[in-house]
């Protein structure tokens, strides 16, 4: 990690907070919950679509409060757990990784970009610079005649010099591997915390594709 994004991260650091007060009171009506992509290929989010007619069932016990699937861009109201697809690579993605750490009671990693920072982080392996060269300096796909620059505007986010995992931004409660995770280890997960039990998701629910 570069001095430059280790303060950039520092800076949006919070502790991380209590669990159990908040559950133990959401149990007693319908629980909130918050989803999000960072970055990721929505794969996981697809995933937990993938839950299917349980889905029914789950919506009685839960109300999902944001999502990768609504235009809803900030958490409306305090929930009790969020699920995080996706890695960290731009300054976007940290301010939004810390909103959801202040406002969900537990925060969770789901799949392998938000565990390990996943195929978005091969770009470590080269830097930055370089990358950005490739994809769009010296692309063999750039357009004959016109002179290649590295787009840039002040509604793009800043990009960081590498990507990383959630955990390396702000503290993560639960990790579920997977690329994506099965609908069932998410379901697994979800229905523990619901149910006040401890979490304890199966080996056999782990899943690389």
């Amino acid at each position: 990690m570069t001095t430059q994004d280790a303060n950039e991260i520092a800076s949006h650091q919070l502790p991380a907070t209590p669990l159990d007060p908040e559950l133990a009171a959401a149990r007693a009506e319908k629980i909130k919950v918050s989803m999000i992509s960072l970055c990721g290929c929505w794969g996981c989010s697809l995933s937990l679509l993938d839950i299917d007619e349980r889905m029914i069932g789950l919506l009685d016990r839960i109300t999902i409060l944001r999502s990768s699937f609504t235009d809803i861009k900030r958490i409306p109201e305090r929930c009790a757990i969020g699920f995080i697809e996706g890695g960290v690579a731009n300054d976007e993605n940290i301010e939004t990784l810390r909103h959801f750490r202040d406002n969900c009671e537990v925060l969770i990693s789901v799949g392998a970009c938000a565990i390990w920072g996943g195929v978005p982080s091969l770009r470590n392996l080269v830097g930055l610079e370089d990358c950005l060269a490739e994809a769009y300096l010296d692309s063999p796909t750039a357009e004959l005649g016109a002179k290649p620059v590295v787009p840039y505007d002040r509604h793009l986010p800043i990009l960081t010099n590498n990507v990383y995992p959630c955990h390396e931004v702000v503290h993560m409660d639960y990790f579920i591997p997977g690329c994506p995770p099965t609908p069932e280890a998410i379901l697994d997960v979800l229905e523990d915390l619901i149910e006040g039990r401890p979490v304890n998701l199966p080996t056999s629910l782990h899943h690389f594709d």
